[in-house]
């Protein structure tokens, strides 16, 4: 790559393409050099806005499974040229939104013609660690030494350069290293199925497998997610997601991870991962790091040039954001994708400090590290900070043929401004994970053939003739839909499983006179009018009912219409089929008995009993939706608010004002505000259901009926109002800058933290959550089973060395596009034109020759081996004192001691009211004790030393805490 080819594409570091040097190597109240590409705005003024990941949708669904659509060719000509617009209509809409906002003082880049971020200071971190150092990957990269050892150049670009959006059939697509033996790769959302595919299931989504705490069913999830991605031709799962992490209740994307608590999203994706891994599905660990909401999250979707920059200490990045991402790194994640945002005024794709420093060296992270969707912004520097694979392969623009990487990561290796080393550790990383997963094996993982291609779906089309490569100019139809049903059947049916999932992960918050369970004959006796021959039900709101559009009718489930089970965006699915509650609640009630009467719509007259009659019974479901930045409904990405939607409070109280007896079902993609109805007295019970995905109103029923025990836990707090959350909570609605600058002032203290913090009454708690029996706690022993010290063991030295290769860049005549060879339009290849090379310095960041120490805190996966060495047994009994089996959560919590000075400056040590350190979810029979142990580790019991760039245990009394919620702890003790 040239000089001139990399200045319209680098970020990392302003002007002279480096990060400043810094005295520390932390990133402790330091913005890192923005690797601001000061020509791409004018490439940005000069073409529309780069679409946003998943605009281009497929096909409209359709369930006769390959019926050719009668305008096909026209709608591919359509979705291909969908997202622009005449050149008149943009200069007209230019000058008038111009005009406007420059009246409105608003956005100043349409007044500098090159506006700059702020330019801030991040510790470099060179060269990138290789991978291959520890022994249980050892097998897998000699394996990939071998076959890396025999790719050329180009086949090496290859494996790190996708091949563009749409050119294959799969959202993510590398071509492969055919000469080698290396096929192409297949990268597919998501976290909670197979994004556009058919016969695939529809899991709940990670917040209701959160509000479960329970690891079984964690881990058995993502065994089926692993499962469908395999059985579909998927090598890559994109997911779980792990950030953002729920700085904000109203982030738009907090649904897809498992809750607002590092040690819980932690334990939840680990699990996850495990389970996709058992299945051999390489699994990816989203999105590093801090993208906490979506507003301005990427450059060019909000009409702005640069994306937003998540501004955050060393301190808060390792204890809050990093935690869950170390978690999954041990359990050995093939995969990270980094993330859209800027982090600390530096693309998350491009920062050689969080990349090179944190991921690689102090994480140990063995995998390849790949971009979102066009979150690349740089072409030379990103390959130099640590990014392994580019995601689809395009650049600065969708679908364009034009990469960062591609011909101008080969040009750049030919004329050295990328070691011929960096290369070869890109691609070794890539096809280690292949091995280390399994993925040699052509039983489960079939290398693709001509005629037969890998996987067996489209993203493109449902029909089943279609196009191998979309995007491009190639007519070629083949079978692209073998519509291979990977739902199980039987007592396999991945249904029930989810199902499970839905039920354990709603959760009960109020109940009134004990009106739940419900019986199939009615409600409680003391509900029912006997002067009625039947028991009235009055099932209110559309969320009760189904889209007569179907499931599907909304792209990429971008709206809130009827019942609500996933939010929208690339994370979600197309729903094989959803059970609505209407339907389960029909099934479950004894008709014979009871008359159910169905009012499913948010518009209800103030006499609306008078209408539909008096009911004994009224359940009222209500919604909240958000989802992911390439799309809104009603204006909605992010929630602004955490009110219900579709006037839900309006409904609510419109129902209370004439039914006794009112259940509200809350189906949400996080905490709703509820204070202005929850203290009705007419408003007896009320059930926080999440995102149940496709069996929906069956999990609901099971709950609603009793049929299995209430046993979610809510997995964030619910607030009496946003501005409970402090001001770190609200989403930044309006830009600051060009470059909006958000400052993670709160530190540690987000969600339930803060409110202990100030002293804050949550309308309910952290961890909350009601069950149709009760429970004591009793007993509490702690025993240490390692004694304290400062710090954790020494770095251990590495064992074993990674694979070396030959450093001689090869003759650049090997990487000239072959003779005859048929290009297609907007596919990315790895090829040049001709053999002519340019060799100029390149302007290498400061502090890119200085290597750098090696993390005290790394030494293995996840970090120092010693970190994960436990310190502390807590152990409880939990007796049943109910009448029914019950299942309870012994959630442990840990207060860490007063007074703490840091052991390298000597200043004071601020801590959480109290910390999440471990749980356990125990099944216990009526009357019966159980006893449930949670052992704490070093990490459990250490802060990030910024000075010590090392995990401290302090010297002090630390409280250990154990009860059913982060404000329900009977039991505490001393350590």
């Amino acid at each position: 790559m040239t000089r001139e080819a990399d200045l319209s594409s680098s970020r990392e570091g302003l002007l002279k393409h480096g990060a400043a040097t810094l005295s520390c190597d932390s990133l402790d109240n330091y913005r890192s050099s923005s690797e601001l590409d000061l020509d791409e705005l004018e490439l940005l003024e000069g073409q529309t806005s780069p679409r946003p990941r998943g605009e281009w949708s497929p096909s409209k669904r359709k369930k006769d499974n390959g019926k050719e659509n009668e305008h096909k060719r026209a709608q591919k000509a359509k979705r291909k040229r969908g997202w622009l617009r005449s050149k008149t209509c943009w200069v007209v809409s230019a000058i008038l939104l111009g005009g406007l906002l420059v009246l409105m003082g608003g956005f100043k880049m349409f007044v500098y013609k090159k506006p700059q971020p702020m330019d801030g200071l991040s510790p470099p971190w060179y060269p990138s660690p290789k991978g291959g150092t520890y022994l249980q990957w050892q097998k897998s990269y000699l394996m990939a030494a071998t076959l890396v050892s025999k790719m050329s150049l180009v086949e090496k670009v290859n494996v790190t350069t996708g091949t563009g959006w749409a050119s294959d059939l799969c959202v993510g697509n590398t071509a492969g290293a055919f000469d080698a033996g290396f096929p192409p790769l297949c990268l597919q959302d998501g976290p909670l199925g197979i994004r556009f595919a058919d016969h695939a299931t529809a899991w709940p989504a990670g917040i209701t497998v959160g509000a479960t705490w329970n690891k079984d069913l964690m881990y058995k999830r993502g065994r089926g997610l692993g499962l469908e991605h395999r059985l579909k031709g998927v090598n890559v799962m994109l997911g779980p997601a792990m950030g953002p992490l729920g700085r904000m209740p109203g982030g738009g994307r907090n649904w897809e991870g498992f809750g607002s608590d590092p040690v819980l999203q932690g334990i939840a994706a680990a699990q996850t991962i495990r389970g996709i891994q058992d299945e051999g599905v390489i699994a990816t660990a989203k999105h590093y790091i801090a993208n906490e909401q979506e507003h301005f999250r990427q450059a060019g979707e909000w009409e702005l040039p640069h994306a937003i920059s998540s501004n955050i200490d060393d301190r808060t990045l390792h204890e809050l954001y990093l935690w869950p991402f170390a978690d999954s790194i041990r359990v050995g994640v093939g995969s990270v994708m980094c993330s859209y945002n800027m982090v600390n005024s530096s693309s998350a794709c491009s920062n050689s400090k969080l990349l090179n420093g944190v991921l690689k060296d102090e994480l140990g992270f063995q995998g390849f590290v790949q971009s979102d969707w066009l979150a690349q912004r740089s072409g030379v520097a990103s390959a130099l900070a640590g990014l392994d694979m580019t995601m689809p392969g395009d650049g600065l623009i969708w679908a364009d043929g034009q990469s960062l990487w591609g011909p101008r990561l080969t040009e750049a290796v030919l004329n050295g401004s990328v070691p011929i080393e960096r290369i070869n550790d890109m691609a070794l990383r890539t096809v280690a994970v292949w091995y280390q997963l399994g993925q040699d094996n052509q039983t489960l993982f079939p290398i693709p053939l001509e005629g037969n291609p890998r996987p067996n779906f489209s993203s493109w089309t449902n029909d089943k003739m279609g196009h191998l490569h979309e995007s491009t100019d190639d007519d070629t139809m083949v079978v692209v839909n073998n519509f291979t049903d990977v739902q199980g059947d039987g007592k396999n049916f991945h249904g029930r499983l989810a199902q499970e999932i839905a039920a354990e992960g709603t959760v009960l918050v109020k109940n009134g006179d004990n009106i739940l369970p419900l019986s199939p004959s009615g409600g409680p006796e003391h509900t029912r009018d006997r002067r009625r021959a039947k028991y009235n039900v009055g099932v209110f709101g559309e969320d009760a009912g189904p889209n007569p559009k179907g499931p599907n009718a909304c792209a990429d489930r971008s709206c809130n219409d009827f019942t609500l089970a996933s939010g929208w965006g690339s994370g979600a699915v197309e729903f094989p089929f959803l059970t609505p509650p209407i339907e389960a609640l029909e099934s479950t009630f004894d008709l014979d008995q009871v008359q159910i009467t169905q009012v499913l719509t948010n518009d209800l007259p103030d006499d609306w009993s008078a209408v539909h009659g008096t009911q004994d019974l009224c359940i009222v479901f209500i919604t909240s939706d958000a989802g992911e930045g390439f799309a809104s409904w009603n204006h909605i990405t992010d929630r602004i608010d955490l009110y219900p939607q579709k006037g839900g409070d309006d409904l609510v109280k419109k129902v209370a004002a004439s039914c006794a007896n009112t259940i509200v079902i809350v189906h949400a993609v996080g905490a709703v505000i509820l204070e202005r109805w929850i203290d009705l007295p007419n408003v007896k019970a009320v059930v926080l259901a999440n995102l149940p995905g496709e069996e929906s109103g069956n999990a609901l029923a099971d709950v609603l009926f009793g049929r299995v025990d209430a046993s979610g836990r809510l997995p964030y707090t619910v607030g009496k109002s946003l501005s409970d959350y402090g001001p770190g909570g609200k989403i930044m609605a309006k830009p600051n800058g060009v470059a909006p600058q958000q400052d993670f002032n709160e530190g540690l203290l987000i969600d339930y933290r803060h409110f202990d913090a100030n002293s804050i009454t949550p309308r309910y708690e952290f961890g909350f959550g009601l069950s149709y029996t009760t429970f004591t706690f009793s007993d509490l022993k702690l025993k240490t089973l390692k004694p304290k010290t400062p710090l954790p063991s020494p770095r251990p030295n590495a064992t074993v060395l990674p694979p070396t290769f030959s450093t001689l860049i090869p003759d650049p005549e090997t990487a000239v596009f072959p003779a005859g060879f048929r290009k297609l339009k907007n596919y990315i290849y790895p090829y040049l034109d001709n053999s002519t090379i340019k060799h100029e310095p390149y302007p290498y960041p400061p502090g890119y020759n200085t290597a750098q120490p090696l993390s005290p805190a790394g030494g293995g996966e996840g970090g120092n081996p010693s970190l994960y060495d436990e310190h502390v047994s807590v152990s409880v009994n939990v007796t049943n004192t109910g009448k029914r089996t019950g299942k309870q959560v012994v959630q442990v919590y840990v207060s860490f001691p007063s007074d703490v000075a840091d052991v390298s400056t000597g200043r004071k040590i601020d801590f959480p009211v109290r910390a999440l350190r471990g749980f356990e979810k125990a099944e216990i029979n009526a009357t019966e004790t159980t006893t449930v142990e949670v052992n704490l580790t070093r990490k459990d019991l250490s802060y990030w030393s910024v000075g010590r760039q090392n995990w401290v245990m302090p010297d002090g009394e630390f409280t250990v805490a154990v009860g059913a919620s982060s404000r329900d702890l009977p039991l505490q003790g001393s350590w």
